[in-house]
Formats: structure tokens, C-alpha cells, sequence
């Protein structure tokens, strides 16, 4: 475990060879997004027991790379920043000076009725479910840099340019809701992205995406079967896929060693959507899953009771606290797969049993747990 930065310290020490590197590579869906645009950043100049509590985690667990999910997008970053300033505060702060955020499909218009209400202007005619373009979106905390031109977005890659996609039909079996709808959909709820992070071991890929939840749809699917196409993105990407991203280049992923990150909204073993996806990238010979655990979960569980008593999966593996009465109950949802080419040290999800320390603060921030993973860089 590398909590408290003396042991931080300390595990420099006895790293090894000066050619090694070891790095704490981490998701966690924050639930930083807010009701309207520029209310996050007010909240984060304000204070806010909430983000108060993101904080707390974060610091406790000490990422040297940190994908967040649901980190509201205003453009000009100043919410990433501000939040940046925050975790940097207090004795236990950490620094993260270099960063990343790109525009996300949330919220933003295509005038076009996409999800078949019969209106245009609503949140789910969004190319990404969002009630203002930015809502829900993502962003990377770096302590190496990130190499901005290096790196590749997919924000407009069109759903139907994906190999082997699967759109959503009407029970007569028509594109559901149009032809004309489903040829300006994007397959990127937020967006795909391949980042760039420069380490003193060389280069890393982060694969980061955050796909939509496979429910609040109807018969035809549309939300379960985009989750699986988003989840797709990356097995066709892993198997050489050269798609063209938002700058019109047209490549395949590099050789450089990856670490696959993000909140998929996607359990291999329970709840809804179609498993078949999630299944086929924890199984890829690319990746590696060190199924990263916790006490919390377990505990957490057998408290609630309810649909958890019925799953399948491991409650050590879960990532997510969801309600029990309406919900699916707590699910692995949250993932951080590095390269199968990577040593993985350690892995963990932080969610600390009743009793422990800073399980209150991880409860308060969100209903996802941080998740993270130790990986030697040769």
C-alpha cells in the first residue's frame, strides 16, 4: 500500500533499478458534474463538503495518473484547475501540474430527435445524454506530462463507422428513431480517448472512456447497445483498428505500453446491458485484469442485502454502491486494465470497511469507489 507520502518516499528508494518506474494509475467517478454550466467551478471556490470528500480520497490514495469521470467540461479548464489547486492543499496535498480535458459529446446539441421522444432539444437529443454541453464529462491529473499533440480524441466518431456495430432497431425492425438520426449519431457518449503521458520510463498510453449506462431506454435498446459499441471501441482498437480521430488522423494505437481506464458502466457478472462486451476486454490477450478489491465491498454487500444477495460476480470486485430498492445493488463497474506487457504490483479499489479509516469520506463523495493499480514501466 502507498498511502502517506513518506512511504511514497520510501518506495523510491527501494525501487530498484534506475530504469524502472513504478506508477498508480487510477479511475474514479467523482460525481462532479453539477446542474448547470460554471456551477461546479462556483461550488470549488466556495467549498463544498462534497468535493471536500473527492478530495480526501484522492490524497489518501496518491495517483500519480488519475482519469476522473464526471468532471463537468467549461472549456477553458478553470474548474480542472481550480480542483487541481484543492487536492494540492494541506499537508497531505498532492501535485498534479499536468492536465487534460477535451469537449464531450454531453449536452451537446444535434438537433436531431435521437432518442425518439419526438422533439429535438431535450437531453437525450444530445449527442451524449446532458442537460449543457460539458455535463458529465471527464479529465486526466498528471504528476509526468501529458503530450497533448500525441494524443487522440474520438468525441465525433460516427456509431455506424465502428466495425460491427450494432444501432438500434424498432420492433418492425426500422433504425430506431430514424435513418436520418442514426447517421449523425456518435458512438462516444463523452469521448474516446487515447492519452499521451510522458514518464520518466518512457512513454504511457491511457485508453480512457466513460460509456454510457445500458438502461433508461426502451425496447429497442438503444442505451444497452451503445454500451456495448462503446466497450467495442476498444476491442477493435486493441486488435488494430485505425479509425480517424478528431484531429483527421487515421492510425492505429501505438506500441507503447496502455493502461485501459474508466467507469464503464458495464459488470461481467450482474446487472443490466449486454455482458458479452466487458467480458471479451477483461479476456483480451492485450490486457490484463489484476481485479483490484475490497474489504468495503464485501461488507457493504452483505449490510445492503437485496439484489446483491442474487449476484453472481465477487462483491470484493465491486466499484459502485447502488441503491437496493429500484437499483441492480453494487456492481464492478470501474476498471483499470493495463497492458498484459506491464508488471502490475498491486491493485486495489479504495473502500474502506466500517471502522476504517476515511470510510465515512469515501461514502460522502460518491457512489463509485476509486480504483487503482500499481504498474512497473521497464
Amino acid at each position: 500500500m502507498r498511502w502517506a507520502p513518506a512511504l511514497v518516499a520510501a518506495a523510491v528508494l527501494v525501487a530498484g533499478p534506475a530504469w524502472a518506474e513504478t506508477l498508480r494509475i487510477a479511475t474514479y467517478n467523482a460525481a462532479l458534474s453539477r446542474s448547470g454550466p460554471g456551477v461546479l467551478l462556483k461550488e470549488l471556490r466556495k467549498g463544498d463538503a462534497q468535493i471536500d470528500a473527492v478530495a480526501t480520497v484522492i490524497r489518501r490514495v496518491r495517483p500519480d495518473v488519475l482519469l476522473v469521470n464526471e468532471f463537468d467540461y467549461d472549456g477553458g479548464a478553470a474548474a480542472l484547475r481550480a480542483f487541481r489547486d484543492l487536492l494540492a492543499t494541506g499537508p497531505d496535498g498532492i501535485d498534479y501540474p499536468h492536465l487534460f480535458a477535451a469537449p464531450s459529446n454531453t449536452g451537446l446539441p444535434s438537433g436531431l430527435d435521437l432518442d425518439g421522444d419526438g422533439a429535438a432539444t431535450g437531453p437525450g437529443d444530445a449527442f451524449g445524454y446532458g442537460n449543457y454541453p460539458g455535463q458529465y464529462a471527464m479529465a486526466v491529473l498528471s504528476r509526468h506530462p501529458i503530450d497533448a499533440d500525441g494524443t487522440r480524441t474520438f468525441q465525433a466518431l460516427r456509431w455506424a463507422d465502428l466495425p460491427g456495430a450494432t444501432l438500434p432497431r424498432t420492433e418492425g425492425g426500422e433504425p430506431f428513431p430514424s435513418a436520418e438520426a442514426q447517421a449523425a449519431m456518435r458512438l462516444s457518449s463523452k469521448s474516446h480517448w487515447d492519452v499521451a503521458v510522458e514518464t520518466p520510463a518512457g512513454p504511457l498510453r491511457l485508453f480512457a472512456s466513460h460509456p454510457t449506462p445500458p438502461v433508461f431506454d426502451g425496447p429497442e435498446d438503444l442505451n444497452g447497445l451503445r454500451n456495448r459499441d462503446e466497450i467495442g471501441f476498444w476491442l477493435a482498437y486493441l486488435d488494430g483498428w485505425a479509425p480517424t480521430d478528431d484531429q483527421g488522423r487515421q492510425a492505429s494505437r501505438t506500441d507503447a505500453p496502455f493502461v485501459l481506464l474508466g467507469d464503464l458502466n458495464a459488470d461481467p457478472f450482474d446487472g443490466d446491458g449486454r455482458r458479452a462486451a466487458v467480458r471479451a476486454l477483461l479476456d483480451h490477450p492485450a490486457v490484463q485484469d489484476s481485479a483490484p478489491r475490497s474489504a468495503g465491498g464485501v461488507a457493504a454487500a452483505a449490510d445492503q442485502a437485496g439484489p446483491n444477495r442474487r449476484h453472481a460476480g465477487p462483491a470484493a470486485l465491486d466499484t459502485a454502491d447502488w441503491r437496493e430498492d429500484r437499483g441492480p445493488g453494487n456492481l464492478r463497474v470501474d476498471y483499470v486494465l493495463p497492458a498484459a506487457s506491464l508488471a502490475v504490483e498491486d491493485a486495489g479499489v479504495f473502500w474502506p470497511a466500517p471502522g476504517e479509516a476515511d470510510h465515512d469520506a469515501a461514502a460522502a463523495a460518491s457512489d463509485h469507489r476509486l480504483v487503482w493499480v500499481d504498474v512497473v514501466l521497464p
